[in-house]
């Protein structure tokens, strides 16, 4: 079974109620899901269209990969060169081919070195790869070192195939690089030396010759004015330098227009081929002459769309985003998506967008970069802010209602959006689609976070507030500290001290997952001077089991448990019994580890009772759990084995991996005190499968459960 945290923040006007801690153990709510079948293999590669002569080139990289094979070796090759010469073309079309030698999957990460958000994490990236490949959120380490780790563990006995995109430099790689004998691929505008110590094949791509060149105009325009106007042809496809990205954007206008002949395309990308001399960047002022032909030749809808969504901070968008961009109070929602897909479809046919996956675009890098120019220059600033508004107010409005899905009792602060109209994106039914619609734009929310705090600031913090589900679950600590900090610094700048003790409460959380207790608790302490600023009684007193839990990971038990104490007495009187009912759970644990058995069941009895009548079944089993380790400590192993076994049943029907292996823990240590040695292995072994299973084998109770079977003595041989 997988272990998978569910909500850990309780709120009510703008506090925080988080998870209460046992131990190592989080105690605020946690849902454990039965452990999926074994994935099917990933196959995340792009599609990719027919390229034009590179033969050469595509022989080339296959006989690298088949030299290497036989050797017993891993294939990595690096494709660099300028942009738009087809290297990502040139990389699908080959590895497309390697299903039947490589049939365990294929891996796909845009590194992002253009983005406008700044190059991917390889942290970040590694986290998706062990997700595709079959790990579950709750189980994908926190430390960018043991991800490395487990990946290349995961993927040392695959043939896999994967394509690391846009690489911004060899130390961003490296970590991505399995650890079987697959296929890896990395496209670049640079050449990554660096990655010469790992054994890199090297493949420089040029621009096409100028035949190749005029080929690709044919196939592209797929009629007969190549063949009529061969000068003419070969005057454009010298005037594109070759590119296959200026070629095919020079052929899309062509396409468009089948009454117009070449000469006059020559002509015009010539005079403007001069005109934009001064916007180009490492020779790719071909490829904007050619952008901007074919921005004038747009509709005056589908210009404006192009150019707002230059707008974007990322390089690939959903639909949603379209639809958020060209939204009008006056019009329903219903016409602008059905607007907004023709406009998308039209410029994907001008070859201005290409599909990134199912409902989903993106842009190169360099069209990217010639919209946002556009939108600069031919939009009025007040709508470009407003624009940008509607776009984070999607993401906003979008990761609010993935909350709400996720996490209920999390979702109690206000949202503030623009003056809209705000655009929701439908990302499904239930709680793992809306965890895998806040993952997929984790790196565009990530930027709007980023761009926010100047322009919007309550969008920076409130969004970093709605992507909570997501850090608890699956674990972005990276992500989840940034957009913590962030909105922290734009709650400040706001004077929103209501939002800047949520941040500091969440981003706390955070911190005690990565086993930074005392930056958690300076944390804690500080939003508890505030809410005690604020008057705010409820908000105060919920800090202190956060305070007490960070204690406890500090190794102060006495300290934890005098925190404990107050948070029982203080947040019934404040109206959260719930959270007064986890805080006598939490004194029963401390009390249980420092050996005072009596002292822990009256705790735990006392949070039993509350748990149950607040209807939260999942901790009142936790409850009994201790309840049934106090029995035991005492010798009072019948009362032991009823409160373990209604733990054990309740925890089973819950799919509690965690949980349930701490039961069985129980039991079978029971076992042992009544001398049945094959019951107390049989219940240990299963004990440890699901440690396992909940991703905590390194923890201290699955140490002590291995070290516990081990002591037992062999079974006989029959």
């Amino acid at each position: 079974m997988w272990g998978q945290e569910r909500g850990g923040h309780n709120e009510l006007s703008g506090t925080v109620h988080g998870p209460a801690v046992q131990a190592q153990t989080v105690y605020g709510g946690i849902h454990v899901q039965s452990p999926p079948p074994r994935p099917h293999p990933p196959w995340q590669l792009p599609p990719t269209g027919r390229i034009t002569d590179r033969a050469a080139e595509l022989r080339l990289l296959e006989s690298r990969r088949v030299r290497a094979g036989r050797a017993g070796d891993r294939t990595l090759v690096a494709v660099s060169g300028l942009g738009g010469v087809g290297k990502t073309a040139l990389a699908l079309a080959w590895l497309h081919t390697l299903r039947e030698p490589c049939p365990d999957g294929q891996l796909y990460a845009d590194l992002g070195a253009q983005s406008a958000a700044g190059p991917a994490d390889p942290a970040e990236v590694t986290g998706r790869f062990l997700r595709a490949l079959g790990v579950p959120g709750a189980q994908v380490p926190r430390t960018f070192a043991e991800r490395s780790a487990l990946y290349r563990s995961l993927t040392a006995g695959r043939r896999l195939v994967v394509l690391l995109d846009d690489a911004a430099s060899a130390a961003q790689v490296r970590p991505l690089l399995p650890g079987g004998p697959g296929v890896t691929a990395v496209t670049s505008r640079w050449r990554l030396p660096g990655l010469s110590v790992d054994g890199c094949h090297w493949l420089h791509l040029e621009p096409l010759g100028v035949d190749d060149a005029v080929e690709l105009l044919a196939e592209t325009l797929a009629d007969d004015r190549v063949r009529a106007q061969p000068e003419q042809a070969r005057a454009l496809v010298e005037l594109c330098a070759g590119l296959p990205l200026a070629v095919r954007v020079a052929g899309a206008r062509l396409a468009a227009r089948p009454r117009r002949g070449i000469t006059t395309m020559v002509r015009a990308l010539a005079e403007e081929h001069d005109r934009l001399e001064e916007l180009a960047i490492d020779g790719d002022h071909n490829v904007r002459a050619a952008l901007d032909l074919t921005y004038q030749e747009l509709p005056p809808d589908a210009a404006r769309l192009y150019r707002l969504l230059g707008l974007h901070p990322g390089s690939e968008f959903g639909d949603g985003v379209a639809v958020a961009l060209l939204a009008e109070p006056s019009s329903p929602e219903s016409g602008t998506r059905a607007r907004a897909r023709a406009l998308l479809d039209l410029l994907h046919r001008a070859s201005l967008l290409t599909d990134a996956d199912e409902d989903r675009h993106r842009f190169h890098d360099l069209v990217r970069l010639h919209a946002a120019h556009k939108a600069e220059r031919d939009e009025p600033e007040p709508e470009r802010a407003a624009a940008l508004r509607r776009v984070a107010d999607h993401y906003l409005a979008t990761a609010t209602r993935a909350e709400e899905v996720v996490d209920p009792q999390h979702r109690t602060m206000a949202r503030d959006y623009g003056e809209g109209p705000v655009v929701t994106e439908d990302f499904g039914a239930g709680t793992e689609a809306a965890l895998d619609w806040q993952e997929r734009e984790l790196a565009n929310a990530m930027a709007v976070i980023r761009r926010a705090r100047s322009a919007f600031p309550t969008v920076s913090w409130q969004l970093a507030d709605a992507l909570w589900p997501l850090f608890l679950r699956r674990k972005f600590y990276e992500q989840w500290r940034a957009a913590h900090e962030e909105g922290l610094a734009a709650a400040e700048e706001l004077g929103d001290t209501a939002a800047q003790c949520r941040m500091l409460t969440s981003g706390g959380v955070g911190e005690l997952g990565t086993g930074h207790p005392e930056r958690a608790l300076a944390m804690f302490e500080r939003a508890a001077r505030q809410f005690r600023a604020d008057g705010n009684a409820l908000g105060h007193a919920r800090t202190l089991n956060y305070r007490g839990l960070a204690h406890q990971r500090l190794g102060r038990p006495d300290e934890a448990t005098r925190y404990f104490t107050r948070a029982a007495r203080e947040l019934p009187r404040c109206g959260d019994v719930r959270a007064g009912g986890l805080a006598r759970l939490n004194l029963a644990d401390v009390a249980l580890g420092q050996g005072r058995a009596l002292e822990a069941a009256d705790h735990a009895a006392a949070a039993h009772a509350v748990l149950g009548a607040s209807g939260d079944t999942y901790n009142a089993a936790r409850a009994a759990i201790v309840l049934g380790r106090a029995h035991l400590a005492r010798g009072e192993a019948d009362p032991a084995e009823e409160r373990l076994t209604a733990a054990l049943d309740d925890l089973r029907a819950m799919s509690a991996a965690y949980e349930t292996a701490r039961a069985l823990h129980a039991l079978a240590e029971l076992a042992e005190v009544r001398g049945d040695a094959a019951l107390a292995r049989a219940r240990y072994g299963e004990a440890l499968e699901l440690y396992g299973a909940a991703g905590r084998t390194d923890s201290a109770d699955a140490g002590r459960a291995r070290a516990d079977l081990d002591r037992l003595p062999a079974p006989a041989e029959e």
